[in-house]
């Protein structure tokens, strides 16, 4: 992909945080040409960007979620939709050309250190049974191919806000896992390595159980990888929540201040006892827990458990207990919260991809947000259906409209 070619197919503080005066960071993380070929309603797209916020409007079912779905896969994981590989690729429509068997996404990016050229997609190759074809996500940084999706946190940090997440508070645990995952990697670009590590090394002792296996090698072998990675990848998490609690304690002009914590079983012991301590007693835990687990059908001690406390602090209450609006502002409190703590620690701030960012805030709240994304520096991806919503950054952000799987500037 050398030249921007597409990858072959295939402290707390009662003190109100005001807008930063200037922006921290000591270089850009900004696409600058961005580039899909067969990605959900977009046959082939080349878009050249500014340096600054993009505002991407137009009618729903346009594309512009796939859009910035598309720039979340840059990152490591699965997308802001979770989707599987072969879920992304296009599906051509009557009167439309074929699809192809893979999808790419591409980009020219400026980082601190300078220009690089990045690329994911899915590649088919045949079934190693020769029964159709087997796909691959491939990874290229500057033409050359990574050993995995895992490099790709090197150079981009994405956190996105959806209007899925909008139930955040409310929904399952799960979900704010994922979310507060994203924030570490942001950090600890080998968080997401721990974290699959973990869960594959999960799923391999559930099978285990599941065959009546009685090889307790092959169980401590397993065990042992789920502590080691178990222990590392809470240990990140409690790190970076210890972090955001105290600068979401500021708030961010209207938007609430907030706290956090990090609970759970192994999330104590973690912040109780030294990390080899802790990894002895889950390896422990896991070991007595076997029969336990095979009844539960689950694995019943592990970070897979662990949960995010958040309560709104302006009105003392868990944040699931506010409105619509004062969660949604929460959620976007912390966002921002994160982009400060990232842009001083790292040195550039994340790409901030805003799906209907404008949904259950008021106009003083979108301005002070509009006004923190610019002293950020962030290049913030956001959409919405009405470009007046966007108005406050005439002239500083560059307007696209999106149309049947077409991309033009406004």
């Amino acid at each position: 992909m050398s030249g921007g070619a597409l990858p072959a197919i295939a402290d707390p503080t009662e003190t109100r945080a005001p807008a930063l005066p200037f922006a921290p960071s000591r270089g850009p993380l900004a696409l600058r040409q961005l580039r899909l070929t067969e990605f959900r309603n977009y046959r082939q797209l080349r878009l050249e960007l500014t340096a600054g916020p993009v505002v991407l409007t137009g009618d729903n079912g346009a594309g512009k979620t796939n859009l910035l779905e598309a720039v979340s896969f840059l990152a490591p994981g699965r997308g802001l939709r979770r989707s599987r590989l072969d879920e992304v690729r296009r599906q051509a429509r009557p009167g439309e050309p074929p699809a192809l068997s893979g999808w790419a996404v591409a980009a020219q990016l400026d980082v601190p250190e300078g220009r690089i050229a990045i690329g994911t997609g899915l590649e088919t190759i045949a079934a190693a049974n020769g029964d159709g074809e087997a796909g691959r996500r491939v990874v290229r940084i500057d033409g050359r191919a990574a050993p995995s999706q895992t490099a790709l946190g090197e150079h981009v940090v994405a956190i996105w806000l959806t209007p899925q997440l909008d139930r955040i508070w409310i929904d399952g645990p799960g979900n704010r896992r994922r979310f507060l995952d994203r924030m570490v990697a942001a950090f600890d670009p080998a968080h997401p390595g721990s974290l699959a590590a973990y869960e594959q090394a999960m799923r391999q002792r559930a099978r285990l159980l599941a065959e009546g296996r009685t090889d307790a090698h092959w169980f401590a072998a397993v065990e042992d990888t789920m502590a080691r990675h178990g222990v590392a990848l809470t240990a990140a998490r409690h790190d970076l929540v210890a972090r955001l609690d105290q600068a979401a304690r500021l708030g961010v002009g209207p938007f609430p201040r907030a706290s956090l914590a990090l609970t759970g079983e192994v999330e104590a012991w973690v912040g109780d006892m030294p990390a080899l301590d802790a990894e002895d007693r889950l390896r422990a835990r896991l070991a007595a827990n076997r029969g336990i687990d095979l009844q539960a059908g689950i694995t019943t001690c592990g970070p897979h458990r662990a949960d995010l406390d958040v309560r709104h602090l302006d009105r003392d209450i868990p944040a699931a207990d506010g409105s619509t609006g004062e969660q949604k502002a929460v959620l976007v409190s912390l966002v921002l919260a994160h982009a400060r703590l990232a842009a001083l620690a790292r040195g550039r701030p994340p790409l901030l991809l805003l799906d209907e960012i404008a949904a259950h805030l008021d106009a003083r709240k979108r301005a002070a947000l509009f006004a923190e994304i610019l002293a950020l520096g962030s290049q913030a991806w956001m959409t919405g259906t009405d470009q007046s919503t966007f108005s406050p950054l005439a002239g500083e952000a560059q307007f696209l409209r999106a149309e049947a799987g077409e991309i033009s500037p406004v």
